[in-house]
């Protein structure tokens, strides 16, 4: 049956056992390219690195071609965004040997956003109990989400007894009120909506749909920097989003909807250029710090008519690199004043990771230090095997983050009341949430 995004809560995904193994399909929808990974997920032995990971990740195989009809991470074109996943899909299907019928569905569009409830009840008895646990969640669940919004993720960050805060987990502690703390990560349910259709056009259903700050923080980050605190800024083609993580818990992510495509377009306009040449021009000598032989190195412009009979024309370095700078710095300073006014920059704006295929631009680290935090690094997706080489850099952080998340996906909650039928819905698709739910929670 095709899964339909139910009002107001985007699908979610039953948790991975911790002992079974499983095949996992995913689809990574960005503006510049759509990326599709099969994957096999094993129980792991303990890991000094990655505690928090139950299972190994066997990557089967990974097809990824030009994305079309997306922009800033939404749908704009139906049929061009279709045939794009088709073709990503139907590469890593051909080159794992495997076909798939569900995919976990990345998403950077749809002005991803957060908001944090709290909620305390009374104990009924002198410890905490698994039921008390449940109930508080229950009573932060009671949220309400604005219009044309739709939550994507309920994360739990913390509980307190009696008003101290801290506790990671309350069960059996001795208390008369148990509090907790809710982090719930929501985006446009229009955008949600046509991503959802699109994919379900290619005769595939959705597992879950994961915030793509969020999945390449599983994918990059170390269990020491997600416990001491970091910001993950995931710079991807059309969008810059970015997710705040401390003491091992997502608590915040926001984003602006500039991206690499804008550097991209601004070189195009500033040689002038194509738009393929510009993208290979600030691939290759696109920096953001200026260097002396700048000057005097020099760039081959292919003429802007495509016609090989024109004359290329010639540009020093120095001047792709002040068409360059100025629009990196504009998203940077953005995502600072973001952070700033989140609250929760603390030490985690102090260590910052990068990844995206724009974190790639040559002297942004050294950007990103001077304008948000001494403390930055290139992030890189972390304890996946036989990831291609070409799929091991910061622009496939969030492909194999949607390949951890099964791991993780228990961690979140959905308050199973709060669950209402889009028009159409069958009843027997409620009877299989209900009896989901039970198992899961």
């Amino acid at each position: 049956m095709r899964h339909r995004l139910a009002q107001g809560f985007a699908p979610k995904m039953r948790p991975m056992p911790p002992k079974k193994s499983g095949i996992v399909g995913v689809l990574d929808i960005g503006t510049s390219k759509v990326v599709c990974a099969i994957a096999r997920l094993k129980p792991r032995g303990a890991s000094d690195v990655l505690t928090r990971r139950t299972h190994a990740i066997d990557v089967l195989g990974i097809g990824h071609t030009r994305a079309h009809g997306i922009k800033g991470g939404a749908i704009v074109d139906m049929a061009k965004a279709e045939l794009a996943i088709r073709q990503a899909v139907d590469m890593a299907e051909r080159a794992s040997g495997v076909q798939i019928a569900s995919v976990v569905v990345g998403v950077s569009g749809g002005r991803l956003a957060s908001q944090h409830y709290e909620a305390a009840v009374r104990l009924t008895a002198p410890a905490v109990e698994e039921f008390d646990i449940r109930r508080v969640l229950e009573a932060a669940s009671t949220y309400g989400v604005g219009d044309g919004q739709a939550v994507m993720h309920a994360l739990p960050v913390g509980y307190s007894l009696d008003g101290r805060r801290g506790i990671g987990e309350p069960c059996g502690m001795l208390g008369r009120q148990l509090g907790a703390d809710m982090h719930v990560i929501t985006a446009d349910l229009t955008a949600l909506k046509n991503l959802v259709l699109c994919v379900e056009r290619c005769h595939l259903s959705i597992e879950a749909m994961v915030a793509a700050p969020y999945a390449a923080a599983l994918s990059s980050l170390t269990d020491d920097e997600m416990e001491l605190g970091v910001t993950l800024i995931d710079m991807g083609a059309g969008t810059t989003t970015f997710a705040i993580v401390a003491g091992g818990h997502c608590l915040y992510v926001d984003g602006v909807a500039l991206g690499g495509q804008h550097i991209t377009n601004d070189v195009a306009r500033g040689l002038p250029a194509r738009l393929a040449d510009a993208e290979r021009m600030k691939a290759l000598h696109g920096a953001v710090v200026a260097v002396s032989s700048d000057d005097h190195d020099m760039l081959t412009v292919p003429p802007l008519s495509g016609d090989s009979r024109d004359q290329p024309h010639m540009v020093p370095k120095s001047r792709l690199v002040t068409i360059v700078r100025p629009r990196a710095e504009e998203i940077v300073e953005l995502v600072r004043d973001r952070l700033k006014a989140s609250g929760h920059a603390g030490d985690a704006g102090r260590r910052i990771v990068l990844t995206g295929g724009a974190a790639q631009l040559q002297g942004l680290p050294d950007l990103v230090a001077r304008l948000i935090g001494p403390q930055v690094r290139i992030g890189r997706p972390l304890g996946v095997s036989r990831l291609p080489e070409a799929a091991r850099g910061a622009a496939f952080a969030v492909t194999a983050g949607l390949l951890v998340y099964p791991q993780v996906a228990g961690l979140e909650h959905f308050e199973p009341r709060r669950r209402q039928a889009v028009v159409g819905e069958s009843p027997n698709y409620f009877g299989r949430v209900g009896r989901w739910l039970k198992d899961s929670f």
